[in-house]
């Protein structure tokens, strides 16, 4: 949801609500949109000529020692400064475009810049996937626990743009999920990622109705489990006009159970003696998001590789398999599941002042439609259209480095700037007034996950993962 759309209530608004919505540089939605593709024709333009943004999108490397750590922040101190006057100069233009302060926003956009930065390199540490480290986790956390420990000044608040950046970060994620990517991952991986999505938000949305939830907050909490949690939940949040707090409180229960399942996965898939390549489909089919899957099946395949044969499969079938069945499998519904409940919300949901039902509009579907999916779908077919020009062999060998690879780097800062704010902005006391219903609904949901994601992976689809991973 944009700016915009958290002060405006539930229901169908008013003409002029609807016209200040209407232009396409009058909201974040738009400008994630703009900054996204922007960012995805640089970087396509520099790798059209030879070249690349990898001097732009840099990150820490790895490192063993504080030494080494140290070394590298200051050989590249130029690039992350660079970095960090790029985002500045694209946020900072939007938000004044907005109306919003700038004073305000580039002071405390530098503080979350260099903390990002400083957790972009603890989780550069050698041992950091040994203890499940992924950059968005340790800002989720780090986050959570300075907001709940200490009262934030007020104009920091004005540089924790959660949904901003969010926003932005889908749009990237766009870029790296060339729909090609459905047609090599075969009917296998997509079939399974559409039972579980379909599965799993109907679970969460007839339990949380049951359960006397709005089911507006329902379906976001439905969407949020069956895709990419954090990005999913804004963006069904943004189709159905759910109140802000709904919409928070989607995220903190897909971030608390993305953060169990990257221990709890592991150690089940150990201890049922899974394949590196099955024990991958089940957490990308079990898990809330993907920097949490990452981690969870980068965690199973070093097991696998420090195992001495103890596990069965290539310790990268792990990964492989995760990504297949979460980033490009379940990914993929979050334009479907935005379209299909903004229709929904506004042809069934929405009655007028006097209780009828409200007229379908086709410009009050566009209205609430998150525009952000658009610029995700864009970048996704113009990345498409590159990687029909290469077999899968060269798409990973020559595009993925120099073209696929930068972006990637890029989202992954935007969803740091996200996660960090997201931990920053949120009181955990305040997430009791919402009782113990949406918990409830949302846990039955994760139940059902974990049970149809390893019936597929081990029972009806082992023979396609294992295949998988040689």
């Amino acid at each position: 949801m944009s700016e915009v759309t958290r002060v405006l209530p539930a229901g169908p608004q008013p003409v002029e609500a609807r016209v200040s919505r209407a232009g396409i540089f009058s909201n974040e939605d738009w400008w994630s949109v703009w900054i996204g593709l922007l960012v995805i024709v640089v970087a396509w333009a520099l790798f059209a000529h030879g070249s690349s943004l990898k001097w732009l999108a840099v990150a820490p490397g790895k490192w063993k020692t504080l030494a080494e750590a140290g070394q590298g922040l200051a050989t590249h101190w130029p690039n992350y400064l660079a970095l960090f006057a790029t985002f500045a100069l694209l946020f900072g233009t939007v938000l004044a475009v907005l109306g919003q302060s700038l004073s305000r926003f580039l002071p405390s956009f530098l503080i979350l810049f260099v903390a990002s930065l400083l957790i972009f390199t603890a989780s550069a540490w050698t041992q950091a996937s040994h203890y499940n480290l992924e950059a968005p986790l340790i800002a989720l956390v780090l986050g959570l626990l300075v907001s709940n420990a200490v009262a934030l000044p007020e104009w920091f608040q004005a540089g924790l743009r959660v949904e901003f950046y969010i926003k932005v970060g889908i749009v990237l994620l766009g870029a790296t999920l060339p729909l090609t990517l459905l047609v090599w991952a075969g009917p296998v991986a997509v079939g399974q990622a559409t039972i579980v999505s379909l599965a799993t938000f109907f679970v969460i949305f007839l339990t949380g109705k049951a359960l006397g939830l709005d089911q507006r907050f329902a379906a976001v909490l439905g969407v949020g489990g069956a895709v990419c949690g954090v990005s999913a939940a804004i963006a069904a949040g943004g189709a159905v006009r759910a109140r802000r707090e709904q919409t928070s409180m989607a995220i903190t229960l897909v971030v608390v159970w993305a953060i169990v399942m990257i221990f709890v996965l592991p150690f089940a898939a150990r201890a049922l003696g899974l394949s590196t390549a099955v024990a991958g489909a089940w957490i990308g089919t079990s898990e809330f998001a993907d920097a949490a899957g990452i981690a969870a099946a980068q965690a199973y395949g070093d097991a696998a590789r420090n195992a001495g044969g103890a596990i069965a499969g290539a310790p990268d079938a792990a990964v492989q398999a995760f990504t297949l069945m979460k980033v490009v499998g379940r990914d993929i519904w979050i334009g479907i599941w935005a379209f299909t409940l903004a229709w929904v919300a506004t042809t069934r949901w929405d009655t007028g002042a006097d209780g009828v039902q409200a007229k379908a509009e086709v410009g009050e579907i566009w209205a609430r439609f998150p525009k952000f999916v658009i610029g995700f779908v864009l970048a996704s077919a113009l990345v498409t259209w590159i990687a029909s020009h290469y077999s899968l062999a060269d798409y990973r060998k020559i595009v993925t480095p120099d073209l696929v690879a930068p972006i990637s780097t890029l989202r992954t800062w935007a969803f740091t700037f996200c996660f960090l704010s997201i931990g920053l902005t949120t009181r955990l006391r305040s997430l009791s007034a919402t009782g113990w219903r949406p918990l409830l609904a949302f846990t039955a949901g994760v139940v059902v996950n974990i049970i149809i994601g390893y019936v597929l992976s081990v029972h009806v689809f082992a023979d396609y993962w294992n295949g998988l991973g040689g």
